[in-house]
């Protein structure tokens, strides 16, 4: 369920003063566009979807991804349920630690169900493996290197299927659990806390003569900037949070078109897709 979303707001601060930017390696051979990614105090987190939109969809933590981006100076805003997407200068916040740019500031609520890559309800290991199949090198599923949360899915159209992740900085292995047990509690007794994220679009496309399962994978991937004790606590209980997604528009693999369906989606009803429909 979408709570609100606002309309486009330039945000952020210059590049170069950026705790968390969005990068493009160049390769050495030829000069184009190499690996795209996420990086934080110009280390690389993630790489992301590639370039060129028919690869298959993707986030992947590396091994500089050590570190989360919680603002001990809204901490307490975040303990209970922001109302909108504006509310108590968060937003503007957190945009401190984003590169400037053009942001879609989202206010969802969701209910995380934690995914550990290979195992049951993984998406690189099911819905992506009926459309692009294996890694033709290795022979295996993509493989994110982190566990993740699956909040929320529902049909585009005929041809394309809306997928939703919340991604850790670091994994929930990280977290405190004393912090993660009183969140559990918070929360059986009708908490429902923020959370934060930076976000992407990423629609990504096969190219023909792939598997017969052939449509669109729209990725909306919210990569968590304050909140990992919160997802953990919620995908443990069962219970639901609000999630404050920055979406990053001029980062997404997406058209503009798409980006500007997406508060519309997004307030849809849940709805998993038939394989081959």
């Amino acid at each position: 369920m979408m709570i609100r979303s606002g309309g486009p707001r330039r945000l952020g601060v210059p590049k170069s003063e950026a705790r968390l930017r969005f990068e493009a390696e160049r390769q050495e051979t030829g000069g184009g566009p190499g690996r795209r990614l996420l990086t934080v105090d110009g280390e690389a987190a993630f790489e992301l979807s590639f370039w060129c939109g028919s690869c298959p969809f993707l986030f992947r933590r590396l091994a500089s991804a050590r570190q989360t981006l919680s603002l001990e100076k809204v901490r307490e805003r975040l303990t209970g349920s922001l109302s909108d997407p504006g509310e108590g200068g968060v937003a503007d916040a957190f945009a401190a630690l984003l590169p400037e740019g053009a942001y879609l500031p989202v206010l969802l609520h969701v209910e995380p169900r934690l995914v550990v890559p290979g195992r049951e309800g993984d998406y690189f290991s099911h819905e992506q493996v009926a459309t692009w199949g294996l890694d033709q090198f290795w022979g295996l599923p993509e493989y994110p290197h982190t566990p993740y949360y699956r909040t929320f899915e529902t049909e585009v159209d005929a041809s394309a299927h809306l997928y939703e992740f919340v991604v850790p900085m670091v994994p929930p292995t990280s977290n405190e659990r004393e912090r993660v047990e009183e969140y559990v509690r918070d929360m059986g007794r009708g908490a429902v806390p923020t959370a934060v994220a930076v976000s992407t679009l990423d629609v990504c496309e096969p190219a023909a003569g792939l598997p017969d399962d052939h449509y669109r994978h729209w990725g909306l991937t919210h990569f968590l900037l304050d909140g990992h004790h919160k997802l953990e606590a919620a995908a443990t209980a069962g219970r639901p949070v609000r999630l404050l997604s920055l979406l990053a528009l001029g980062e997404s693999l997406a058209e503009p078109e798409d980006l500007a369906r997406l508060p519309a989606l997004r307030s849809r009803p849940r709805s998993a897709r038939v394989p081959g429909s």
